[in-house]
């Protein structure tokens, strides 16, 4: 019997909570490498788990710092996610695929 892959677990653990449409918020410093993958990294989450219901704002704190003072930003990367409540914040190149999914109440941690 063919063994599953882990991302293929992972999308069926996927929880099926109506259509919640996503707000997130991507504030970035620059387009520095960490930036960058910050970016390709979330874009592509959004993609595989949140097709058609989310939408992600990416804001470079250098060319707009004002986002980053309303927003309380102390480091970037961050990710905010806006809705549906509750308000979540993650800081980091958005690479621990499942610590996002686990704090975007997209699956359990089981």
């Amino acid at each position: 019997m063919p063994q599953k892959n882990s991302k293929t677990l992972l999308k069926k653990k996927v929880k099926k909570k109506g259509q919640e449409k996503y707000v997130l918020r991507l504030f970035v410093a620059g387009l520095n490498p960490k930036s960058q993958k910050a970016i390709t990294n979330i874009k592509k989450i959004c993609h595989e788990y949140l097709e058609g219901r989310y939408d992600l704002e990416v804001i470079d704190i250098y060319q707009n710092p004002i986002f980053a003072k309303d927003g309380q930003i102390i480091a970037a990367p961050t990710l905010i996610k806006k809705f549906p409540e509750p308000l979540r914040r993650f800081i980091g190149d958005m690479s621990n695929t499942v610590k996002l999914l686990v704090g975007l109440d997209l699956t359990s941690k089981k």
